[in-house]
């Protein structure tokens, strides 16, 4: 079965002098360049109601329409996987993600992600763009998440996440002290060398991220962090940046240090937690069809709730 959209958007004058292939792609972000690409060519995707080619270019201030019809992912297949659903109704699920779930299918993981297991609980999300998924957890990175049920409710998610509507708070363990919170506003994309890095580059995308201390202890900071953008690894590469990375990153962490004194039992406990210590904590966002701002905040796991304790713990051996 085919669902019928319709979708409009105005282009930013500051993609004026793009191609508009690459303009679609930042206007409706919910499709794939190829798909995108399609559309164009059929002239189902139109500029001030005209067919262009993908290559045109524009000025900025064009409205873009589509008009299309989208067919049921028939790529990914429905499988059988326990979700902890916090809340759902006939527009949204909310759902707690476990540590070590890939949220969507790429390379190396073709299945056992979030999508199969969104098709399974609900196959109507077929026809809805990466059923349904509008934002993404790191394969480690635990905690809450939204998914839309319609095509609507993901229209009206991915709207509210490019204005900057949705809150989304999340807890880390960085290392090293902090003296106090503050805000990261530097641009994130691609590394330049190491392609499946992100890295903070001047022709990244602006992101930004607003962190306070929770706790500080020996050599590490418990840190609330709120997110305004919502870059692939904004967290750890801001962190990172700053000279805090999070406890257990494989990737953006560097070496592990370590407080003088430290007891073997702690050098063995951080060594073993080869996850970040990231925890998407808390979510708030207007509901697609009621308008009624909704919120909801979700536990700590145990991993980070032991990694916590052993760390209070330690402080504590030390001053005695």
């Amino acid at each position: 079965m085919a669902e019928h959209i319709v979708l409009e958007s105005v282009v930013p004058f500051e993609q004026g002098g793009s191609r508009l292939d690459q303009i679609a792609a930042h206007c409706f972000p919910d499709f794939s360049r190829a798909k995108l690409q399609a559309w164009i060519k059929q002239g189902e995707l139109t500029v001030d109601n005209e067919v262009r080619k993908p290559k045109d270019k524009l000025y900025g201030g064009e409205l873009l329409r589509l008009n299309a019809q989208v067919e049921n992912d028939e790529t990914h297949q429905p499988e059988e996987i326990s979700l902890n659903i916090v809340y759902e109704d006939d527009d949204i699920v909310v759902l707690n993600k476990p540590e070590g779930l890939v949220v969507h299918p790429a390379a190396g993981h073709h299945s056992g992600t979030l999508l199969n297991a969104l098709l399974h609980h609900c196959p109507d999300l077929a026809s809805v763009p990466r059923a349904g998924i509008v934002h993404r957890l790191d394969k480690d990175t635990t905690g809450i998440m939204v998914v839309a049920k319609s095509l609507a409710a993901h229209t009206s998610l991915v709207a509210q996440l490019q204005d900057r509507v949705i809150s989304r708070e999340y807890e880390a363990i960085a290392c090293g002290v902090m003296t106090a919170g503050g805000t990261v506003d530097q641009p994130v994309g691609r590394h330049p060398t190491q392609r499946t890095k992100m890295a903070v580059i001047e022709s990244g995308k602006e992101a930004v991220t607003h962190y306070r201390v929770l706790h500080r202890f020996r050599a590490h900071t418990h840190v609330r962090v709120k997110l305004e953008t919502g870059r692939t690894h904004q967290i750890r590469v801001h962190m990172s940046h700053i000279h805090y990375p999070l406890v257990g990153d494989q990737v953006y962490g560097g070496r592990l240090k370590l407080p003088k004194g430290a007891s073997s039992e702690f050098i063995d406990t951080l060594q073993q937690f080869k996850r970040q210590a990231l925890h998407a904590r808390q979510l708030g966002l207007y509901h697609p069809a009621t308008d009624e701002y909704m919120e909801w905040e979700i536990p700590l796991p145990d991993d980070f709730e032991q990694l916590l304790q052993m760390l209070s713990d330690d402080q504590h051996q030390c001053y005695e």
